[in-house]
C-alpha cells in the first residue's frame, strides 16, 4: 500500500490537499496513441496498484478531455477495499472531480452516472452557466475563476474535506499541476514499448517546470509490475 508520508517538508502550500499524480506512459513518454481505440498501457498488476490507491484517497480528479476521450468511470474495482472505506466512515468510492473551460461535458458519461459518490465539476467563470445547465441534477459546478485555478479548487476541496486527492490526467491538467508546484507525488508507470507518433498526446506539455536539474525530485520507490515499472517521486517543494 501506499503509505501517507508523516512529514509536510514537500507538501503544497499549507490547507491544500495532499496531491498524488498517477500515470502510465510508452518509454517515450506518450499516454496515448491516434488510433480510434484506447492505447493500453498498464498491466493487471498496475491497474490494481492503481485501484488501491484510488480507494485511499477522498477524491480523484480529470480533466474534461479525460471524460470526452476515455469515458471513465473512477471507482474503486475491489469489493473488499469498498468495504474498508465504509469502515471507516466513508463513502465506497471518492468524490469524482473535473475542471472544465468550456462546460461542454455529457451527463450520461460515466463519470456521471456510476458510483453512489459526489460529482464535483470546477468551471472556468464564463463557463459556469453551460455547466450548470447542461450537469443539472447530476453534479454540482463551483466557479473556478478567470481562468481556471487550480489553486483555488484545491482550496474549495479542502473546505469540503478532501485531504488527499489523486489526479488522474489528462496532459493539460497534469501539466498545469506540475507547473505550478501543486503536487506533492508523482506516481510514473513505464510501458515497455514506443509510441513514436509526434501527434499523440505525451504525458505533460511543454512549459517551465520547477523541477529541473537544480531541483530534482526524489525517487522514493522503483516496482516491477508484470511488465511495467512503477517510479514513484517526491515533488521537491516550491
Amino acid at each position: 500500500m501506499v503509505r501517507h508520508l508523516a512529514t509536510t517538508l514537500w507538501m503544497v502550500p499549507p490547507g491544500l490537499p495532499h496531491v498524488l499524480l498517477s500515470v502510465a506512459v510508452s518509454v517515450d513518454g506518450f499516454i496515448d496513441d491516434t488510433s480510434p481505440s484506447r492505447l493500453v498501457l498498464s498491466g493487471e498488476a498496475d491497474l490494481d496498484r492503481v485501484d488501491e490507491v484510488r480507494a485511499g484517497v477522498d477524491a480523484v480528479l480529470v480533466g474534461a478531455g479525460t471524460l470526452r476521450t476515455d469515458d471513465p468511470r473512477l471507482l474503486v474495482r475491489s469489493a473488499a477495499r469498498r468495504s474498508r472505506r465504509v469502515a471507516r466512515g466513508h463513502p465506497e468510492h471518492p468524490i469524482k472531480v473535473t475542471v472544465t473551460g468550456s462546460g461542454n461535458l455529457d451527463p450520461g458519461a460515466a463519470f456521471f452516472t456510476t458510483g453512489d459518490t459526489r460529482k464535483i465539476v470546477y468551471a472556468a467563470g464564463p463557463a459556469v452557466g453551460t455547466a450548470r445547465e447542461r450537469l443539472d441534477g447530476v453534479a454540482e459546478v463551483v466557479d473556478a475563476g478567470t481562468p481556471l485555478d487550480l489553486r483555488r479548487a484545491l482550496a474549495d476541496l479542502a473546505t469540503r474535506g478532501v485531504h488527499r486527492l489523486l489526479v488522474e490526467g489528462g496532459s493539460s491538467v497534469l501539466t498545469q499541476f506540475l507547473r505550478y508546484g501543486l503536487a506533492d507525488e508523482l506516481h510514473l508507470a513505464v510501458a515497455p514499448f514506443f509510441v513514436g507518433d509526434p501527434t499523440a498526446p505525451r504525458f505533460v506539455g511543454p512549459g517551465a517546470f520547477p523541477y529541473g536539474p537544480g531541483r530534482r525530485m526524489h525517487l522514493l520507490d522503483s516496482r516491477v509490475l508484470d511488465d511495467v515499472v512503477l517510479l514513484r517521486y517526491r515533488l521537491a517543494p516550491c
